[in-house]
């Protein structure tokens, strides 16, 4: 019993004792990358289809502090059907959420913001009502590539 107390107290300590790691923030460049791969799978997992990339992003954006952030924006039309820009960003919001983890920040009015502390990106859901979805999304302010 005292050998069992022993080792619980030294597993106590050791993991009181054990400094938690950071977790390393990702690079401008690399929160870019993976917003891109966001916002166009995004599109692909509403079928959206006649992709267009309406700011291809690639550059860093100054942000302050010798830090920058990365865009990214692309539209796609909808199905027949979809016609109420509040219903394709719903869509939206649902198929985003099978692939990454993101939590809605902003959903007043037809248009959703949503964010992803993990990945350090935004994204901002504002399809047209002529059917055609739209997002746009931004890193957090990083340190550059």
């Amino acid at each position: 019993m005292l050998v069992l107390a022993v080792l619980a107290a030294a597993v106590t300590l050791s993991a009181t004792a054990t400094p938690v790691p950071k977790v390393r923030q990702p690079t401008a460049a690399e929160a870019g990358t993976t917003l891109k791969r966001h916002i166009l799978r995004l599109l692909d997992e509403v079928s959206g289809h006649d992709v267009r990339i309406t700011d291809p992003g690639g550059e860093d954006i100054p942000c302050g502090a010798g830090k920058a952030k990365r865009a990214f924006a692309a539209t796609a039309s909808g199905g027949i059907w979809e016609r109420d820009a509040r219903t394709l960003n719903v869509q939206m919001v649902a198929a985003v959420n099978e692939f990454a983890d993101y939590d809605v920040t902003d959903s007043e009015g037809p248009d959703f913001g949503m964010a992803s502390d993990g990945t350090k990106t935004s994204l901002h859901l504002n399809s047209s009502n002529e059917g055609r979805y739209s997002v746009r999304g931004q890193t957090s302010c990083l340190s550059p590539s």
